[in-house]
């Protein structure tokens, strides 16, 4: 009768986080597969558990995988765990999972720490949707292919990395990125845990002046949506052309461009200008930032009031229409 094989998760940084069964499994099991050993003795020996290890890692994981699957074959139990927190993610141990499965092995879960999603649920972050990326490679053409690929990614991206890698690798992602929003995770449920909310940009100029410690998670934004444009119905035109054909003495278009371009609502407002110096009145009442921005540039000083969300720009013409300004007289006091 075969064994099985239980994969471990293990604390990130604070070893209250072991979990009581996580302790239970790898006190009954026959053996360990250890990525570091001397890492995992550690962790045993606080805990006063007693089990032989077997190192399991990148450069030995044929080798060894085929060793750990024969003694599950031969009736053994075999935990297998990473140096911190939840093994086969990101870690070769992934391969001694997909062996067992091939040979009908048994293979069962001791949930623990994950660093990623543990980065993520405190970095604030959109966190709806993700793409989970690990290390980028150290091989230069599998690195430029991979920040290609993700280009233009849309989800919140999250990556590992190497305290010695991180400016270089800060700043491949700003050249392939630009400049983007950024949560730098650092050194998870320890002392120095801290998490950094900034731009690539910023990350690189503080890390110029800080070196970088500890372990990091990077949170990168995706790359933002852009919006499908929607064509101008019957009716919007209809009312266009009504409003500026007839004799009006006030306009007031309610969130007109909701459904306009960024050169639409341009023209648009080279319009509304227009119809403003034949002393038209016009309330404009928009909830959409850039309609404000241009509006400062079409409208001089004085010209029109404005507030934010929503706005509404009233030209001076139409108040003075209904509230004379009556001024001052000066005292000769």
């Amino acid at each position: 009768m075969s064994g099985k094989l239980y994969v471990v998760g293990t604390p990130i940084g604070n070893l209250s986080d072991f979990s009581p069964r996580a302790k239970e499994i790898l006190a009954s099991v026959d053996f360990i597969a250890a990525e570091d050993t001397r890492v995992t003795q550690k962790l045993l020996n606080f805990f006063d558990i007693k089990k032989p290890l077997i190192s399991y890692y990148e450069h030995n994981r044929r080798e060894r995988g085929e060793m750990i699957v024969s003694r599950i074959l031969n009736g053994e139990v075999c935990a297998i765990v990473t140096d911190a927190g939840m093994p086969c993610i990101s870690d070769p141990g992934q391969d001694l999972v997909f062996l067992c499965h091939e040979k009908g092995i048994q293979v069962e879960s001791v949930p623990g720490p994950t660093a990623f999603a543990t980065a993520l649920a405190i970095s604030g972050m959109e966190s709806g949707r993700f793409t989970f990326e690990g290390f980028l490679s150290t091989n230069k053409p599998n690195r430029k292919e991979h920040l290609e690929e993700l280009k233009n990614e849309t989800r919140t991206m999250i990556f590992y990395e190497a305290p010695h890698k991180l400016k270089a690798t800060l700043k491949d992602m700003y050249s392939y990125f630009g400049d983007r929003e950024i949560a730098v995770v650092k050194e998870l449920t320890k002392i120095h845990e801290t998490v950094m909310r900034t731009t690539l940009k910023g990350a690189i100029d503080f890390f110029d002046v800080e070196n970088p410690r500890g372990e990091y998670v990077l949170i990168l934004a995706g790359q933002e949506k852009t919006k499908e444009k929607q064509p101008i119905t019957l009716e919007q035109a209809v009312e266009f052309a009504k409003a500026l054909v007839f004799d009006r003495k006030v306009i007031i278009l309610d969130e007109p461009t909701a459904s306009f371009s960024v050169t639409e609502i341009e023209n648009l407002l080279e319009t509304v200008k227009k119809i403003k110096e034949r002393g038209i009145g016009i309330i404009y009442i928009s909830i959409l930032f850039l309609e404000r921005k241009r509006t400062k540039k079409n409208f001089k000083k004085g010209e029109m009031l404005s507030w934010h969300l929503p706005f509404i720009i009233l030209s001076f013409s139409f108040l003075r229409r209904f509230f004379p300004l009556h001024r001052r007289e000066k005292s000769g006091k």
